[in-house]
């Protein structure tokens, strides 16, 4: 680690880098996952898929930027390459060969849910470790994903 005038411990900062390189690991996957369904989605709800993934992405994309910033900020090394996020990443591997929205839909929720899952302990985690500040990084990326877990979610939830 990185010397910082920071007042947490060292300790408990590498505890904290640890959560976060996971939530590292898990965002730059993510946002693979999403672009693989924001290019790939197929059928007659095409259009709105196709932009509701970018939205998504766009979004999980500054998610990853704000926890590389943050491991950085406290003293650790961001790493962000493809292959760290493929050794490390806690979210299910995202279909390839699919391609209608309703599979997409699928298999998209259950990497931001899935994602989610584990920002919510990563809150937790980094709370009990007397790390507010990044406990409330957390928190704004947990309500973003929910937020678009939401928009995911309607499009499988409509009534008969």
């Amino acid at each position: 680690m990185h010397r910082t005038k920071i007042d947490l411990a060292d300790n408990v900062r590498a505890a904290i880098i640890g959560e976060l390189s996971a939530a590292l690991a898990d965002s730059v996957d993510l946002s693979a996952q999403v672009k693989q369904a924001h290019w790939n989605v197929k059928g007659p709800s095409f259009i709105a898929l196709h932009e509701l993934f970018d939205q998504v992405a766009t979004d999980a994309r500054t998610f990853t930027d704000e926890i590389a910033e943050r491991i950085v900020t406290l003293g650790g090394t961001a790493l962000g390459t493809v292959q760290e996020a493929v050794a490390k990443t806690r979210l299910p591997a995202y279909p390839t060969d699919i391609s209608a929205g309703a599979n997409h839909v699928e298999a998209l929720s259950t990497a931001l849910a899935t994602y989610g899952k584990h920002i919510r302990a990563g809150i937790d985690t980094t709370a009990e470790l007397g790390d507010a500040i990044t406990a409330d990084l957390l928190t704004g990326v947990g309500r973003g994903i929910d937020k678009w877990l939401w928009m995911v979610e309607a499009h499988r939830q409509a009534d008969s």
